[in-house]
């Protein structure tokens, strides 16, 4: 399932993935504040550089909170704001330690961080806390 806000987005990867012949992706149109995805319809989601660009992160995070299974992690990568030599504006990095606060404060918790695995962002996996 591929999510984005934008149509045009939506539009392209149709036409992409008819072009290619994949039919194992789905394109959903969501919204600045909502993913609009089934509750726990998911098990996991991939952000690569995106989540800082959300002009509702925590909306859209407990969105995303809701459509994730119990156990669902989402995998977040993001520009290490801690490294002045990672060669991006400050406005596109986040730090680890913000990143954790912010998924924590939707219920997330935070599973494990790597900033070695590339050479300018840290790959942090948060998850849904099983149901009880």
């Amino acid at each position: 399932i591929a999510v984005d806000i934008q149509p045009e987005m939506i539009e392209f990867l149709e036409k992409k993935e008819k072009k290619l012949g994949i039919t194992n992706v789905e394109a959903h149109l969501g919204t600045v504040d909502d993913t609009k995805l089934k509750p726990e319809s998911i098990d996991a989601a991939l952000m690569v550089d995106a989540y800082h660009e959300f002009s509702h992160p925590r909306e859209m995070m407990e969105s995303l909170f809701k459509a994730l299974k119990p156990g669902g992690r989402i995998i977040l990568l993001e520009y290490r704001a801690e490294d002045p030599t990672v060669p991006i504006k400050p406005l596109h990095k986040m730090t680890e330690a913000q990143s954790r606060k912010e998924m924590e404060i939707v219920g997330l918790k935070w599973k494990s961080t790597d900033s070695k695995l590339l050479p300018w962002q840290h790959l942090m996996i948060f998850e849904k806390p099983a149901k009880k």
